[in-house]
């Protein structure tokens, strides 16, 4: 694991450098509403269909990215409204819950723009929550009619970008595969039913009975790298 996270830095710093060097934006230009310095990637959770928050996914991943590759974040995730321009501003939405919710017509086509302009939603089911999943598959057929879920093979890069992940990890059983949807090439959308959110890791949540993944981590910093990369 630490050769794979060693020749994975290495990898990670010369794509990065050769996009710039190409003229290439990794990270959307954007206001520093954080304060953060610029060239920090920062990376938002949604606020969404109303009341909705995804405050239960931890950002520790945000510091774990920072010690194993070239990547500097904000450590922090920024709250921001589905509804809003400033989703445009990051590169990594945050989405998860539980129970059933609906989009609004606004937040649809901001989710779906965001997609297609190359931006990357991580959506994760709270506590493996049966009635979010539902919602969620529903409201992802209605926004991406042409681009349906479908399984992500283990042999995907997104599984081997900073970790060399070759399999997912359950709390009380082997969890189920992760989904995605493509634009073209590039997956857009990550979903786990069984979740991602490293509950150990936040304040007031919890897995609740769930069958959270346990090697959430390393995915996610592989995901973030990866939604930097392409």
């Amino acid at each position: 694991m630490r050769q794979q996270k060693t020749i994975m830095t290495g990898v990670l710093a010369v794509a990065f450098a050769t996009a710039w060097l190409a003229g290439a934006a990794l990270v959307p230009d954007a206001q520093d509403v954080g304060g953060e310095p610029e060239g920090v990637v920062r990376v938002a959770n949604l606020i969404y269909a109303g009341d909705k928050s995804s405050k239960c996914f931890s950002d520790h991943f945000l510091t774990q990215v920072e010690q194993d590759s070239t990547i500097s974040t904000s450590q922090r995730f920024h709250s921001v409204k589905l509804s809003s321009d400033e989703v445009f501003e990051y590169p990594l939405l945050i989405m998860t819950g539980d129970g059933e919710f609906t989009l609004p017509d606004v937040e649809r086509q901001n989710l779906r723009r965001f997609v297609e302009r190359g931006g990357f939603v991580l959506a994760s089911a709270g506590c493996s929550s049966p009635e979010w999943d539902r919602s969620f598959r529903s409201e992802m057929a209605l926004i991406f009619a042409n681009h349906p879920l479908q399984e992500i093979p283990m042999s995907h890069p997104i599984f081997h970008t900073v970790y060399d992940v070759t399999e997912l990890k359950g709390l009380h059983r082997t969890p189920r595969p992760l989904e995605g949807i493509s634009i073209g090439s590039r997956l857009g959308v990550l979903y786990s039913v069984d979740g991602l959110n490293d509950t150990a890791h936040t304040s007031g949540c919890c897995c609740c009975g769930g069958n959270e993944i346990t090697n959430d981590e390393q995915i996610n910093v592989n995901i973030l790298a990866y939604s930097l990369l392409y």
